[in-house]
């Protein structure tokens, strides 16, 4: 009986670390923001869009930084009026991308 319990356990176990193993696997595929470095690039350099994006959808937000990467991505620092400070990620067309 011991051993049909050891079995069990270990069975379960192992499914476990499995599904962990999965679960990770999807959300690496999920990312949709390349990993490429970021260089910091001026405010002012930062395409139309992405400027209006930000105005749009955070009216009261400030661009403290900017960042791009070689795919166009733009990484941005955020503050808002409230103290709150956040990280948005862009395309050059001004869509937001999921981080």
């Amino acid at each position: 009986m011991k051993k049909l319990f050891f079995v069990a356990v270990f069975a379960l176990g192992s499914l476990t670390a499995f599904a962990q193993d999965t679960e990770e696997a999807q959300v690496d595929a999920t990312e949709t923001v390349a990993q490429d470095d970021f260089a910091e690039i001026a405010t002012s350099e930062l395409p139309e869009a992405v400027t209006a994006a930000v105005a749009k959808n955070y009216p009261t937000a400030t661009i403290n930084k900017a960042y791009v990467n070689e795919a166009k991505q733009y990484k941005l620092e955020v503050s808002l009026e409230d103290g709150t400070s956040g990280t948005l990620y862009a395309d050059e067309e001004g869509n937001w991308i999921e981080q």
